[in-house]
């Protein structure tokens, strides 16, 4: 089934299709516990009364796939380990928000165990087999939920990512990974594998549905001490022109020889969709990458799950108890020395990409079979994280989108990594190279209307993107404005409120804006401008550009115009 097709299925409708789609593929390994066709469809009728009576519910008709080390309530939690199960009462914290809007959940999906591991091959449940290519590796660790997708047996899916996990299977399947910056989605009722980098993730078929589901599960949670908020300066767009970092062909050698033929297809098309590039020295981006497994911080792994794995559980993968099992070694000092060394990076990282909006990556280097990784289980593994380990070690986010394919047509995926709190501007970036509208995912910001310098096309538009504003579209005032042409340098026009009907509407446009960001231009105005509020057509009042009354009345009078634009393309 088609993301198109579900989109146009009521929920029972839904949930009816993707058991008949389950049936068809005959993919047992995706699922650890799949829950009764019956019991989902009870809760897909439930959503359709509460519709029926008026709720607002943005992801009804939504199926959802959740991978095992995430908590539903009712459903057995194994993290892709048979001893360690339980079940818990309550439901993770997003789990908890996506059906709050609507979703229903299918079942638990496999994972490579304790969520350790890029391959979807480390779990006593069977290797998840890719869904376009059986002898290939699904990518890991969130194997499943990212098959389920891909089969089209679910909508979304939930994974984590510490490394990668949910970004390396969104590549393998030519479909969508969205990792939010660190804490945005709360962890809340999520198995840990390293507390301080875990992140809970979302795949989907295509940028839309999951920027919607990611929306959803976004916000601080009580129950996540590291759960975060959308800082007030949180930029909201890219820049009409934006700019992308990419790593020099030095750096690019990790790559198989088709992997990176598609990569500088897919850098080459950058222009095309109106991005500017340039290269940049990502080594050191690499180098903390390696800490992640070969530093002390993978003392954090041995924290959450080394003392079950000393047990020695019939169920363990020895890969993965190996793993775990060597940081034992670890030692305090050793950790610190790591955490300095994350700190200087992250500085590092930032300066890196001081003038770029964001920095494109392959996100993996291979598609290797099955049998080459039950062959060689960590050598292939470790290289296939080079360029996705870094990421919430420097707390950054990314986001996993298709790129040109290889020569033959297979998927190849690419990522687009932002500072901490940047996420908007990666899903823009992510919608540009994928030529699709780039969606809402931060949804707060204040309105703000302009009529002059700074329209798009205008000399002061710049300071809106220097704060990443967001259009919101074409707006005009009711007609008890008049717009005048100040004595300024840039020229601005001057608005002011003279009474309903003494006036015209103003053609004006609206842009949604960080409330620093707009306190910035509050505290920068210079005279004779002003922000106000600003009575719009359709109803609305949002706040706005004006000058004060004397400044207007010293000016030159150009109501006529309907606007500035128009006012300039007459007198030039």
């Amino acid at each position: 089934m088609t993301a198109s097709t579900a989109l146009h299925l009521s929920p029972t409708e839904r949930v009816a299709a993707a058991y008949r789609r389950i049936a068809e593929v005959n993919r047992p390994e995706v699922w650890i516990t799949l829950r009764p066709e019956a019991e989902v469809a009870a809760d897909a009728a439930a959503v359709e009364r509460d519709l029926a009576a008026g709720a607002a519910l943005p992801l009804a008709g939504t199926v959802v796939a959740v991978k095992d080390n995430i908590d539903v309530a009712g459903l057995p939690t194994t993290a892709g380990c048979p001893e360690f199960a339980y079940t818990p009462d309550v439901s993770a914290a997003a789990v908890q928000r996506l059906v709050a809007a609507g979703a229903v959940v299918l079942g638990k999906t496999n994972l490579d165990q304790f969520a350790t591991g890029l391959v979807g091959t480390r779990s006593p449940y069977g290797a998840v087999r890719n869904a376009l290519y059986p002898d290939l590796v699904s990518g890991g660790s969130s194997s499943g939920s990212a098959v389920a997708v891909a089969l089209g047996l679910a909508d979304i899916g939930v994974g984590t990512d510490t490394a990668g996990s949910g970004r390396v299977p969104a590549a393998l399947h030519g479909i969508v990974g969205i990792k939010a910056t660190l804490g945005i989605i709360p962890a809340h009722g999520v198995v840990p594998a390293c507390v301080d980098y875990d992140a809970v993730t979302v795949f989907a078929a295509d940028l839309d549905r999951a920027v919607a589901a990611a929306a959803v599960m976004a916000g601080p949670e009580a129950r996540d001490p590291r759960s975060r908020a959308w800082p007030a300066d949180v930029r909201l767009a890219a820049p009409q022109r934006p700019r992308l970092a990419v790593p020099r062909a030095t750096e690019l050698t990790a790559l198989d020889p088709s992997y990176r033929e598609a990569f500088a297809r897919t850098v080459a098309a950058l222009a095309d969709s109106g991005i500017d590039t340039g290269e940049v020295d990502i080594s050191g981006l690499l180098a903390a990458a390696e800490l992640l497994y070969d530093g002390a911080i993978v003392a954090e792994r041995y924290a959450a799950v080394g003392a079950f794995l000393d047990t020695a559980p019939a169920g363990a993968d020895p890969t993965v108890a190996a793993i775990i099992g060597a940081a034992r070694a670890t030692t305090g000092p050793g950790f610190v020395r790591d955490l300095d060394a994350l700190a200087k990076a992250r500085a590092a990282a930032l300066a890196l990409l001081a003038g770029f909006d964001g920095l494109l990556l392959p996100t993996t280097t291979e598609h290797p079979s099955i049998a080459a990784v039950q062959a060689d289980p960590t050598g292939i593994n470790r290289r296939m994280g080079t360029y996705t380990n870094f990421c919430n070690l420097l707390d950054m986010a990314a986001v996993a989108v298709p790129g040109a394919p290889t020569a033959d047509g297979a998927p190849f995926g690419v990522m687009v990594v932002a500072p901490a709190f940047a996420d908007q501007v990666a899903v823009d970036l992510a919608a540009r190279l994928t030529g699709s509208e780039s969606p809402a995912l931060v949804e707060q910001g204040v309105e703000l209307a302009v009529f002059g310098a700074h329209l798009r096309g205008q000399p002061l538009h710049w300071q809106l993107e220097q704060i990443g504003a967001r259009y919101a579209g074409e707006i005009h005032t009711t007609d008890a404005y008049r717009l005048t042409a100040l004595d300024t340098v840039p020229p601005k026009p001057g608005l002011v409120r003279h009474g309903a009907g003494l006036g015209a509407p103003i053609l004006g446009e609206l842009f949604r804006v960080s409330p620093a960001g707009l306190g910035g231009f509050l505290a920068a105005l210079p005279a004779p401008m002003a922000l106000t509020s600003i009575e719009l057509a359709d109803g609305r009042s949002v706040i706005g550009f004006a000058c004060t009354f004397d400044a207007a009345q010293a000016a030159t009078d150009i109501t006529a115009f309907g606007g500035w634009k128009a006012f300039l393309q007459n007198r030039n």
